[in-house]
């Protein structure tokens, strides 16, 4: 084995990112087109009254 420095880790935080925005519109879709679109509307709203409240309490 060779003993060379390793070098810094790739930032990979704006891919997960755009990873996580993806999914979320392609869940809130599958919801829209199975449950109807005021469904995919209250799951959207939850998660954005939801995701801050978590975020505080950190």
């Amino acid at each position: 084995m060779q003993n060379r420095p390793t070098g810094a880790a790739p930032d990979y935080t704006i891919p997960a990112l755009v990873s996580l925005g993806v999914n979320l519109f392609l869940w809130l879709a599958v919801i829209w087109a199975v449950a109807g679109f005021a469904s995919a509307l209250l799951v959207g709203a939850l998660v954005n009254v939801f995701l801050p409240r978590r975020k505080r309490r950190q």
